[in-house]
């Protein structure tokens, strides 16, 4: 082997190298775990093929039917539980990062554009019905109108809207349901108690708690339903968060490809899946993640049903 071929297979050797370190971060180091819950990575591709699009959210109407939010058209995937395709629409709007999809008791649905700064409300036809936000504008911690990369959104019973504003911000922000401004919540970056670094999603459990996931500080902070900051749980939480009955927490993160599952603090059991960013928790057990960078939706379902 003369010079300049052994120069070529060294330079091959290191770009397989470096490659494989770079693309480690993309996938989750829970591969192939132990765990309760029978894993699904085939979930919706036999009725609508396999997924043209990154995957960014998925959520739950509780009633059956499943939506997928895709960044590109058709934004708005619907499918039964078992994975059947129903329908799909992408409304009028252009969206710049189709990050979250909420759906409350009208099965409206809330669609958080982090990149064009605005929060969506459309009905079950895709009509747009109201924003939040000023499209391209940004604002800061203190704008009571104005949001800077926001990337979820949580519907109360009585119909108020909480905004986890936190790729760029530190807060939640609380609307009434005409899209008032009531309070902001956090608004400070930083490690100590109450202090964020990138909010990622946000829950009220039966006592009006407020959970907002502080995902690079990997915790979930937890305010009381006046705002004030109570404590902090030690879960990794880059996705979303979810309660449900008996106030059991669900939170997901994309980076570990788990799911936390919580009660007054303490973790009940982990579920796991790559890239888990999106999540959704159906009222008949079954958990669903999605894969944000990666063209996935898993379905975790216990394995003692």
């Amino acid at each position: 082997m003369n010079c300049h071929q052994l120069k070529l297979v060294t330079t091959l050797l290191l770009f397989l190298c470096v490659s494989d370190v770079i693309a480690q971060p993309e996938d989750s180091p829970n591969q192939n775990p132990e765990q309760n819950y029978r894993q699904d990575n085939q979930w919706g591709q036999a009725s609508a093929g396999a997924w043209d699009g990154s995957t960014s959210w998925v959520t739950s109407d509780g009633k059956g039917q499943i939506y997928v939010l895709v960044r590109i058209k058709p934004y708005v995937r619907l499918f039964n539980r078992d994975g059947t395709f129903l329908r799909s629409w992408s409304g009028s709007e252009e969206l710049g990062s189709a990050h979250s999809i909420t759906i409350d008791k009208e099965d409206n649905a809330w669609i958080s554009d982090s990149a064009r700064h605005v929060i969506r409300k459309y009905n079950t036809d895709g009509d747009l019905l109201m924003t939040l936000g000023t499209a391209d504008e940004a604002g800061d911690n203190s704008s009571q109108d104005k949001f800077n990369q926001p990337n979820h959104v949580y519907i109360a019973d009585n119909g108020d809207i909480y905004i986890s504003d936190g790729y760029v911000n530190s807060r939640v922000v609380h609307f009434n349901p005409s899209g008032e401004f009531i309070r902001s919540i956090g608004g400070i970056k930083g490690s100590g108690p109450g202090e964020f670094k990138a909010v990622h999603g946000v829950a009220l459990d039966s006592k009006g708690n407020i959970l907002i996931n502080d995902s690079e500080n990997f915790r979930v902070n937890v305010f009381d339903k006046a705002g004030n900051y109570v404590e902090s749980w030690p879960y990794p939480s880059r996705g979303g968060i979810e309660v449900r009955e008996d106030d059991v927490v669900y939170i997901s993160d994309v980076n570990e490809g788990r799911v936390s599952i919580v009660r007054d603090g303490e973790l009940l059991d982990t579920a796991y899946a790559p890239r888990a960013h999106g999540l959704a928790v159906d009222s008949d057990g079954s958990i669903y993640t999605s894969g944000a960078s990666r063209m996935n939706v898993y379905k975790l379902t216990p394995k003692d049903r």
